[in-house]
């Protein structure tokens, strides 16, 4: 899938099948489904969860929360906006 194919996705109802959990939680978080979208990524326990995590609750606006989850990504907090952090995330989940 590339990235403007995951973005027509996002015209559907349901996400698209077959999709890595990674990009199902930004499917979610990008169709305002912030819960389910944390849900999804509670659920990935790798770096790449945690970074996940650590956007999820930057947009909350839990910075606190979001800080912890950076450093568990090994990352830290971006100065980007939320909409490039993103499309950052899915252009860099999209080739896992």
């Amino acid at each position: 899938m590339t990235i403007e194919e995951f973005h027509q996705t996002l015209k559907a109802e349901t996400p698209p099948e077959g999709i890595s959990q990674l990009l199902l939680a930004l499917w979610y978080d990008a169709k305002g489904d912030w819960a389910k979208s944390h849900d999804t990524a509670s659920e990935i326990n790798t770096k790449e969860g945690s970074l996940l995590h650590a956007y999820l609750h930057r947009k909350e606006g839990d910075l606190w929360n979001a800080d912890y989850w950076y450093r568990r990504s090994g990352l830290s907090r971006p100065t980007c906006s939320l909409e490039d952090e993103w499309k950052t995330l899915v252009e860099k989940f999209i080739v896992l």
